[in-house]
C-alpha cells in the first residue's frame, strides 16, 4: 500500500500573478466569443473598479480556493490595494491559509485518487480529500487546537469575526509565522498589515469551530469567547454606510457573495441613501436554475436593490481559469497605481483620523430610519 508520506510528496504551488503578464491575451479575447468575451469584460470592469478611487472593493471568496493555489492572487490584491475588505468562507482563511501560515501544505492527489474509489485508505492514513487535492489531518487538527490556543488567550466577550480574524493576524506576527521572519505570506497576515477587514459570516463552519467548541465546552458556566454574527453584518454594513461607492469581486458564490451584497439594503433599514453596488463581477460555474444562491444572476441581485446593472459581469469559469487572467489583469495595467489602502480596519476601530473626524461611525451612531 502506498503510504502517507509518499501520497504527502507533491506540494501546491501558488500561482504568482506577478509573474504572468497576461494582457495582450485577456485583450485578444474581446474579438472572441463565450466565456473568453465575458472574461475580457470582467477583467475591464475590475481595472474600472480599482481606478475608481472613490470605490471601496469587496472580494468575496467561496470553494477552495487557497487549497488549490490561489493563496497568492489573494495576498497580491491585498498588499498592492486591490481590495479593501474580505468576505470569505472560513475554510479559505483558517484551514487552508492560516493553517499553511503555520507551516504547512497542501499536496496533489493523482488521477486515481479525486474520484473516491481510495476515500477508505485515506481515511486510514488521516489524508482529507478536497477533489484533487490531500490535507494532513493530524497538521489540521494542530490548526484546530492553535484557533483554540487564540481563543483561550483573549478577553472573554462577543467578538465579530473580523476582530477574531485581527487577533489571529496579531498572533502569527507575534509567533514569527510572517515572510519576513523566515515563514511563508499569508492573507491572514497581509490584511493584518494592511489594514484590509476580514469578515466570515459562518465562521463556526471551520476550523474555528471546532478551536471555539474546544475553548467553550472547557470553561461550563464561566465567562467566553463567542462570535457575534449581528456584530459582522453591522461592521461591514457600517463600511458601505462610510464609502457609499462600492463594487464587488466575487469568487464563487455561496454565503460571502450575499453577506457582501445585503449591506446595501442593511444600510438602507439604518437610514441611509446607500447607492447600490456599483461594480460587481461573479465567477461561478453554479447554474441559476435550481434557485439557489449562487448561481442567482447579479441581474437577480439588481431585483433586490443590491447591484446596479450598468457595470456587472457574470463569469461563467471555473475559478481557478478565470481569477488569475481577471486580477492579473488589472495588476499589470496598474489599475491600481493611484489606489490608496482605505484601512478600513482601523475605521472599524475608530482609530483612523477619518473615523475620528466623521464622529458618527467611530461612536456607532447611524441616521434616523426613513419615515414608512
Amino acid at each position: 500500500m502506498t503510504t502517507k508520506k509518499e501520497l504527502l510528496s507533491r506540494p501546491i504551488v501558488h500561482l504568482d500573478i506577478k509573474q504572468h503578464n497576461v494582457v495582450a491575451l485577456v485583450d485578444a479575447m474581446a474579438d472572441m466569443a463565450f466565456s473568453s468575451r465575458d472574461v475580457h469584460r470582467a477583467a475591464s470592469i475590475y481595472d474600472m473598479m480599482l481606478r475608481d478611487t472613490e470605490c471601496g472593493v469587496i472580494l468575496c471568496i467561496a470553494g477552495s480556493m487557497v487549497s488549490a493555489g490561489m493563496k497568492q492572487v489573494f495576498i497580491d490584491l491585498i498588499r498592492n490595494n486591490m481590495v479593501d475588505a474580505i468576505c470569505s468562507t472560513g475554510a479559505n482563511i483558517v484551514d487552508q491559509d492560516f493553517f499553511e501560515a503555520l507551516g504547512f501544505k497542501h499536496y496533489i492527489a493523482e488521477d486515481q485518487y479525486k474520484y473516491g474509489n481510495e476515500d477508505a485508505t485515506l481515511r486510514e492514513l488521516a489524508i482529507d480529500r478536497i477533489y484533487d487535492t490531500f490535507i494532513d489531518e493530524d497538521e489540521l487538527r494542530i490548526c484546530d487546537h492553535t484557533i483554540e490556543e487564540i481563543t483561550n488567550s483573549l478577553e472573554p466577550r462577543p467578538y465579530s469575526s473580523r476582530e477574531f480574524l485581527r487577533e489571529m493576524g496579531a498572533w502569527l506576527d507575534r509567533k514569527g509565522k510572517t515572510l519576513k521572519a523566515g515563514g511563508v505570506d499569508s492573507i491572514v497576515h497581509a490584511a493584518y498589515e494592511k489594514n484590509v477587514p476580514i469578515f466570515i459570516p459562518a465562521f463556526s463552519d471551520c476550523s474555528a469551530g471546532f478551536g471555539l467548541v474546544a475553548h467553550q465546552h472547557a470553561r461550563q458556566g464561566k465567562p467566553v469567547v463567542s462570535i457575534d454574527s449581528a456584530k459582522d453584518f453591522y461592521e461591514l454594513t457600517r463600511l458601505k454606510i462610510e464609502n457609499p461607492s462600492t463594487g464587488l469581486l466575487m469568487v464563487c458564490g455561496g454565503v460571502p457573495k450575499n453577506f457582501a451584497q445585503d449591506i446595501v439594503v442593511a444600510a438602507e433599514i439604518l437610514g441611509s441613501d446607500a447607492p447600490m453596488h456599483k461594480y460587481a463581477i461573479q465567477i461561478t460555474v453554479a447554474d441559476s436554475r435550481d434557485g439557489a444562491l449562487s448561481g442567482s444572476t447579479l441581474k437577480e441581485a439588481s431585483s433586490w436593490g443590491k447591484v446596479d446593472l450598468t457595470y456587472e459581469q457574470m463569469v461563467y469559469s471555473e475559478a481557478t481559469l478565470a481569477l488569475p487572467l481577471i486580477a492579473g489583469y488589472a495588476y499589470h495595467k496598474q489599475a491600481h497605481a493611484a489606489r490608496a489602502g482605505k484601512n478600513w480596519a482601523e475605521v472599524l476601530d475608530g482609530t483612523s483620523q477619518h473615523a475620528v473626524s466623521k464622529g458618527n461611525l467611530a461612536e456607532g451612531k447611524v441616521a434616523e430610519p426613513a419615515a414608512v
